[in-house]
């Protein structure tokens, strides 16, 4: 029987403990893990072939992590987590800008991080499939037509509704707050408030949801709204 292969993280932490903690708590977890201590030694790994995520410390010597990531995007789309001390808003804004795919504050849980880890290679594994086309289950998202269809049925959606129903597939599996989503779909010049969400939410669920015998749509109470196929 052919040996599954382990996907393949690079972390990229300057504090030592840290990075060798992370290490052995994702081999442990059937990862197979190697470690940059600078955001020079990062980008030089960078460009070898095979890395399924990054783990990215914002606090790094010389070039910090938001450099590092842009510089990151310009060569791979792999899915970055970055790991940040700071809890401000703007640093994680920032970095979403930068090109992060998603991020966690220290001092963490390993738990949460191992959920946030398997949400990233999901969404990796499933939301890239020929070209820009996404699927989740039996839904099919074509972002240069901006063609939806569920089951093979086309289904219309305006053009919030379509914005709103791509980036919660492109984050397929990871639980989005109200604020984040509304950041990303509406812009962070928008000013109303998060029930806006709620509302585009449920004209999605009218529509891509309740006439099919399965949900994608998810809410998580008190946290905010997540896509994903539930076996």
């Amino acid at each position: 029987m052919e040996e599954k292969v382990k996907p393949r993280i690079l972390v990229v932490e300057d504090e030592a403990s840290l990075a060798r903690f992370l290490q052995l708590e994702l081999n442990h977890e059937g990862y197979q893990v190697e470690t940059a201590q600078n955001g020079y030694e990062a980008l030089g790994r960078i460009g070898e072939t095979g890395w399924d995520l990054v783990l990215l410390d914002l606090m790094l010597p010389g070039l910090d992590g938001f450099e590092v990531c842009r510089r990151i995007r310009e060569q791979t789309d792999v899915p970055i987590i970055m790991l940040t001390a700071r809890d401000a808003t703007l640093d994680k804004v920032k970095g979403l800008d930068t090109g992060a795919d998603d991020y966690i504050t220290k001092p963490f849980a390993v738990e949460e991080l191992l959920a946030r880890i398997r949400a990233r290679l999901r969404r990796a594994g499933t939301a890239r499939q020929e070209g820009d086309k996404l699927v989740i289950g039996d839904l099919v998202i074509r972002r240069g037509t901006r063609q939806v269809t569920r089951s093979g049925q086309i289904i219309p959606l305006t053009r919030r509704e379509f914005d709103l129903l791509a980036y919660l597939a492109e984050n397929a599996g990871l639980v989005l707050s109200r604020e984040t989503i509304l950041n990303r779909v509406w812009g962070y010049d928008y000013c109303g408030n998060t029930n806006v969400v709620d509302v585009y939410v449920r004209y999605l669920r009218a529509k891509i949801d309740e006439p099919f015998p399965t949900r994608l749509l998810h809410t998580v109470r008190g946290v905010g709204y997540t896509l994903r196929e539930e076996k």
